[in-house]
């Protein structure tokens, strides 16, 4: 047999078995795309409509977190949870707590202090948040900030920046409208793990 034929032979079966591999796709179970169940994904997308109700207000800002931020995330969800309180809850008081700490735990900081406030949510004990004790422990400050947002009539009806400012009464009250994206980008990220 010439050897121009067998070559031209050999690969157009290589050309063959190539082409029904990437038409049939892989032959082994171990190549295979994981299934994609449907459900689960029209349960994440729901649930995001709830995170975020009102849409985002104005400009939104992030900022990539360490494993000591992420477990403060961890903490307030699990106190939303604790609490009886749902998703939107949560993105509410994680986006106070990025405002008012960037999630950090904060202890008195001396003369950067803004008065005597620490903690995730920067609660003060003269303001009747709790001891110093209390308010730097992350599930009580966030059960006592849930339990301010309960206290507002039609909270989650609300813009998120005015619930989470009728609790908080802060100097600044239109800035916690900007970490509304990232706060529920963590809460769907985070909420089941």
């Amino acid at each position: 047999m010439n050897t121009t034929i067998l070559r031209k032979s050999v690969l157009g079966i290589a050309g063959l078995a190539f082409a029904g591999g990437v038409f049939a796709g892989p032959v082994t179970e171990a190549h295979a795309a994981p299934a994609v169940d449907a459900k689960a994904v029209a349960v994440v997308q729901a649930d995001k409509s709830k995170l975020i109700p009102h849409g985002v207000q104005g400009k939104q800002s992030h900022i990539d977190l360490d494993s000591e931020q992420t477990k403060n995330v961890k903490a307030i969800i699990a106190a939303t949870k604790k609490s009886g309180m749902d998703e939107r809850a949560a993105v509410v008081a994680i986006a106070t707590s990025l405002q008012e700490s960037k999630l950090e735990n904060l202890g008195h900081l001396g003369a950067r202090n803004d008065h005597d406030s620490q903690g995730l949510f920067q609660q003060r004990p003269s303001s009747g948040w709790g001891t110093v004790e209390q308010i730097t422990d992350p599930e009580y400050s966030t059960m006592a900030f849930l339990k301010g947002l309960k206290q507002v009539d039609g909270w989650k009806d609300m813009p998120l920046t005015k619930a989470a400012q009728t609790v908080q009464v802060s100097a600044y009250p239109d800035h916690y409208a900007q970490w509304e994206k990232q706060a529920a980008d963590l809460v769907a990220k985070h909420w089941n793990s």
